[in-house]
């Protein structure tokens, strides 16, 4: 859908903010917070940990940074930037509007230092000075990246590595589920680039031409994300309504295929130009449904398999996930925890699947090898590399307007934040342990 962009504006709220001091992660989870209304809907948690919503009437909630202050930035899809101060007691004790945009869409990061925001429409990102004592921005935005498509997957999240604040991350989803022209990288859809920011030009780079790659052939990587190792990872969302046709035959395999993805994208300060297989191969989430051919979990396969590009053509030039994830459960973040012994994924949820699956917050274990490289727990085959921390209580019923439909993390010590967009209340929740 075309979307028509207003001008944007930077929008000064009357309220006074004293100085504020950052929030600890020994700030209590609260057990609920006054004139906040009750979760929109039930949900259950694992053990010992607890969901509090914390905001709710918000209008489509999205990415989600925490600034050196201990601040809450949020995109609110067509209203702009939110800015939300915490209280001792684990509640918001006050939020105005920082930025208007009826442009931003999804991304936000923030510098190393918290003073500069950076944020995203479908095809532009923008920068503006922000102070995070005060919470408040001056001066005018300034583009940094334009010429990005504005169609199709039109979320394009944003990251900076810890070791390198020069270094902005964009990632561009594929126009559509099957984009086909992407088998051609030049056309720059279904990638991740890095551009520097330390040069850049008058009147920021363009998407198409400027900046480097960090992986293509990834249909859809709204996750993206930093290990200890300043590593970049991404979580895909993967294709809907899948076929798969053997000499003449055509198998509906879409109920439980293709498998949502972990990717490891690597070192952002060199190019990596590896395919991740998008949109030719697909990795198998149930090989039971398939029954032509004999596969594990984790497998790449084509939809129709020829003389010149087959299965065995992905192992060759593909690059697999490292975990996959149940088809259809929509990942949209992922955030570490402080020692990265944990990577906490947010599935939006299905549409293409009954019953639905997704719509919950999951735990990816990770581990640090001898090697010093960081890793999920589970193998690549594995179909149980993770844990579900919070979801709704019937999932079975869940839809767009239906369950909450959870979208961006934050990790702010024990605490996590998440957004939810559905399409009843935009809510905001802070998860923790409480033993």
């Amino acid at each position: 859908m075309q979307l028509i962009y207003g001008t944007i504006l930077v929008a000064f709220a009357t309220t006074v903010y004293s100085a504020v001091v950052p929030r600890q992660a020994s700030t209590p989870i609260p057990a609920s917070c006054p004139g906040v209304p009750a979760a929109r809907y039930p949900s259950t948690v694992a053990s010992g940990w607890r969901a509090v919503k914390i905001a709710g009437n918000m209008r489509a909630p999205r990415g989600v940074v925490i600034d050196s202050a201990g601040h809450l930035l949020v995109v609110e899809t067509g209203k702009g930037i939110t800015v939300h101060t915490l209280a001792d007691t684990g509640c918001i004790a006050s939020s105005k509007t920082l930025i208007t945009s009826t442009a931003l869409n999804h991304g936000i990061a923030l510098s190393l230092d918290s003073k500069t925001i950076y944020a995203s429409s479908p095809t532009s990102v923008w920068k503006w000075t922000y102070d995070p004592v005060s919470a408040t921005v001056s001066g005018s935005n300034t583009v940094v990246v334009s010429g990005m498509y504005n169609a199709g997957h039109t979320t394009r999240t944003l990251a900076i590595p810890k070791n390198n604040g020069n270094l902005l991350v964009v990632s561009h989803g594929s126009n559509g589920n099957l984009d086909m022209p992407t088998q051609n990288v030049a056309t720059q859809r279904a990638v991740v680039k890095v551009f520097n920011l330390a040069n850049l030009p008058s009147g920021g780079y363009n998407y198409v031409s400027g900046g480097w790659q960090a992986g293509y052939g990834l249909r859809n990587e709204v996750g993206i994300v930093f290990d200890g190792n300043n590593m970049l990872w991404g979580v895909e969302n993967s294709s809907d309504d899948m076929k798969r046709t053997v000499n003449g035959q055509s198998v509906d395999i879409h109920t439980d295929n293709p498998a949502e993805e972990l990717n490891f994208l690597g070192d952002v300060s060199v190019a990596n130009n590896k395919w991740y297989g998008y949109p030719t191969c697909f990795t198998v989430w149930n090989p039971a449904v398939i029954t032509d051919k004999r596969f594990a979990i984790g497998d790449q396969l084509v939809l129709s398999p020829n003389a010149s590009f087959n299965d065995d053509t992905c192992k060759t030039q593909s690059t697999p996930p490292r975990l996959s994830f149940q088809a259809h459960s929509a990942p949209l973040d992922a955030q570490f925890n402080a020692n990265f012994t944990s990577l906490y994924v947010s599935f939006h949820g299905s549409w293409n699947r009954q019953a639905p699956t997704g719509f919950k917050l999951v735990e990816v274990p990770f581990a640090k090898g001898t090697d010093g490289s960081y890793n999920p727990v589970a193998a690549a085959t594995s179909g149980s590399g993770y844990n579900d921390i919070w979801k709704n209580a019937q999932e079975n019923g869940c839809g767009f307007s239906a369950c909450f439909r959870p979208v961006g993390i934050a990790v702010q010590g024990t605490r996590i934040f998440v957004t939810s967009d559905a399409g009843a209340e935009g809510e905001l929740f802070v998860l923790g342990r409480t033993t």
